[in-house]
């Protein structure tokens, strides 16, 4: 008589809810470091997660997704703890600094494509820094401090530091160099809010 134990291995065991969601992540992530954001399918992560496509396709509408919410459950949130060094420069290289690590952690290329069909996503969101009020908080405190006018804070204004990296970015396709994270700093930001 013929033995029909399943073998499991091959089948895959049977997941759910959060089980299934951190293998399709992991599966995602391992993918898109693998083989790259244009090369990357949704039948390849599918595959190696041990699943099907209609599962991902459930909870991710598209590859975009799929990929913007690997990067954002594989790497750590950045630090919680808004730098308050006491000087607004040296606040804002802080946190320009962090989005650099996660920049070459990611890598150019996979954030410069995610850019390219994501334009609508804030940058921040992109990179996993999902606390919006840094910039404002820092730019509150230097305010208190004496540093600058609050007159000269915009919503422009607040953005520009970040969106002048993402600009550096799809210009280079690298991470960003410390001499130009100075000069954003020095030369660009610091000088619109100078009394």
């Amino acid at each position: 008589m013929k033995d029909k134990s399943i073998d499991v291995t091959a089948v895959g065991v049977r997941r759910r809810g959060d089980e299934l969601v951190a293998a399709i992540l992991q599966a995602a992530w391992d993918e898109l470091m693998e083989v790259g954001f244009p090369n990357l399918t949704i039948e390849r992560v599918a595959t190696r997660a041990r699943t099907s496509k209609p599962v991902i396709y459930r909870r991710w509408g598209n590859r975009e997704e799929l990929v913007l919410a690997a990067i954002q459950h594989h790497l750590p949130m950045p630090s919680e703890q808004i730098p308050d060094t006491g000087r607004l420069r040296h606040d804002v290289i802080i946190v320009l600094k962090r989005m650099n690590r996660l920049i070459e952690e990611i890598g150019p290329e996979i954030l410069h494509g995610l850019m390219s069909v994501l334009g609508g996503i804030p940058f921040s969101e992109l990179l996993n820094l999902r606390r919006t009020n840094v910039m404002p908080l820092i730019l509150k405190r230097a305010v208190e401090r004496g540093e600058i006018h609050s007159e000269k804070i915009t919503e422009r204004i607040i953005r520009l530091p970040m969106d002048l990296v993402r600009h550096e970015l799809l210009i280079t396709y690298q991470p960003i160099s410390e001499q130009t994270l100075t000069e954003i700093v020095d030369d660009i930001f610091l000088p619109l809010l100078k009394k």
